[in-house]
Parts: structure tokens; sequence; C-alpha cells
């Protein structure tokens, strides 16, 4: 079964995994007030003047999807995490780091609205 929302999503996530979801969910939307949520292939988004982040649940993490050119700058403050093109992983087993989510995100969309950054590169 499918989720129909965000809400069904996070209570269809890995136990461990859904305080850490309602969690990155907050700091988000308090980042992004203006924006709204949406399931993309098949996790939540953030869309704004287009999709600013998306972050998923997996067995022992969750992923925050911000794009590649909004983690650049802060390659430095995640090098404790795995990060992919697009994507950073947080473990479940430990606190996230809210303060650097934040920050991403800012940054995210303030690329978006200052060069209409694109979602994927």
């Amino acid at each position: 079964m499918k989720p129909a929302n965000v809400e069904e999503y996070i209570d269809m996530a890995p136990e461990g995994g859904r305080e850490k979801l309602r969690e990155i969910r907050s700091i988000l939307k308090m980042a992004a007030p203006g924006a709204t949520e949406d399931l993309k292939w098949g996790q939540p988004v953030l869309i704004g003047k287009r999709i600013l982040f998306s972050y998923s649940a997996y067995k022992s993490h969750l992923n925050f999807t911000p794009t590649g050119p909004a983690l650049k700058p802060f390659h430095r403050e995640l090098e404790e995490f795995k990060t992919g093109k697009d994507t950073v992983r947080f473990p479940y087993d430990k606190p996230l780091p809210a303060d650097l989510i934040r920050r991403i995100a800012l940054y995210r969309m303030k690329d978006v609205e200052e060069n209409d950054a694109k979602w994927m590169y």
C-alpha cells in the first residue's frame, strides 16, 4: 500500500525513523514556511517556486535531498555523514544536525529564488 500523504508516509516508515522524519519535516517546514508538501517519487517533498528538497526513510537512516549544489558549501560539515550526488544520509541512531539541516535548506531556498536553481543536476 502506498501512502496518500506525508503523514501516512511517516506512519508507514520504519519505527526507528518516525521520530527523525517528524523532526526533519519540522525543520524544513520552519525553514520554508511558504512551501507546500506533497509526495513525489513516493517520498515527501517541499515545493516553493520549484521542488526545494525531499527526504526519505530507509531501514536505518533517512536521506535528505536538497541537491548537490546546496550541499557543496557545507561539504566540510558533512564529512562525518555519507553523501551522494544530491543527498546526505542521517542515521537514526544519532541526533539530527538540526542547525546544519536548516542552513542547507535556507541556502537551497535562496539559490532557487535568486538563481532559479534546478531540482536535480
